[in-house]
């Protein structure tokens, strides 16, 4: 009976263990040359310090080609997962997944790609020009052992079907991997708040933002277009939770360097909180 009682005693701190962790999801706008002054090694240096600064602990990218994720690597803190959506290996836009691995253990992860046809890389519905992919990873904080899963996605820009679609998808697929686990669920959307897509999934997940138990932090909208003289025009990255998570603050990063941002998108970042 006495060890018995020692062991709860040792696993009550455990059962109780809370875990807070920085969360952000950041569209970096691909290696485009064409991009002028705000070409991809134009802004690398920016992109690390803000990821440094802010103290990310985990982060979705969204476009990112190869070469632009191993500069992210140079971060040296973080690993990552993530295949590529023109082979499911390398070439293409990533939606990668990003980590400390200090503080993480990869359990298991995976890709799937947002068309009729998840398995293999494949265009999905009305999409016109691109394959899209999202990735997910189940990870565990070492210090607690709390386990959860995280998915990132990059929905079309052009097919209404295709984000209707990918919106039922992701939500499928998350609650397939997830189980009774806590779930992210982050990514560029291309949906604003009035879009159907945007509705599927604020049924099933809670917005990050409208959760936030301090006021949300920056601008509303997240796409910025380069353009730092202007208003920024739309919201459409987003962190979605399942219930056990609490948002803690939530903030849209406009972080500028010599009146340039770093990409055409803001970084979303959340504080989380998971009990």
């Amino acid at each position: 009976m006495r060890r018995l009682a020692l062991l709860l005693l040792l696993l009550a701190p455990m059962a109780f263990a809370q875990v807070d962790l920085n969360v952000a999801t950041y569209n970096l706008r691909y290696d485009n040359p064409n991009d002028g002054k705000n070409v991809w090694p134009a802004r690398r240096d920016a992109v690390r310090a803000l990821v440094r600064y802010h103290e990310f602990d985990l982060w979705g990218t969204q476009e990112g080609l190869g070469n632009q994720l191993t500069d992210l690597d140079a971060l040296g803190d973080f690993a990552r997962v993530g295949a590529g959506r023109d082979d499911g290996k390398h070439a293409g836009e990533h939606s990668a997944i990003f980590y400390r691995s200090a503080r993480f253990a990869l359990e298991d992860h995976g890709d799937f790609w947002l068309s009729a046809t998840p398995e293999q890389p494949s265009m999905g519905w009305d999409a016109r020009c691109c394959k899209r992919i999202a990735t997910w990873a189940r990870l565990r904080d070492k210090p607690t052992g709390q386990v959860f899963v995280v998915l990132n996605a990059h929905f079309d820009h052009e097919g209404v079907v295709a984000r209707r679609e990918s919106a039922q998808l992701l939500l499928q697929r998350g609650r397939a991997l997830a189980g009774t686990l806590p779930l992210i669920v982050m990514g560029d959307f291309n949906s604003t708040p009035d879009s159907e897509a945007y509705a599927t999934i604020g049924a099933a997940l809670r917005d990050a933002r409208a959760i936030s138990q301090t006021p949300p932090y920056g601008p509303v909208a997240t796409f910025n277009d380069f353009d730092v003289t202007k208003p920024s025009r739309e919201r459409i990255d987003y962190i979605f939770l399942s219930p056990q998570w609490q948002v803690l603050r939530y903030a849209v990063l406009t972080d500028s360097v010599e009146a340039r941002y770093p990409s055409d998108h803001f970084p979303v970042l959340t504080r989380l909180r998971l009990r």
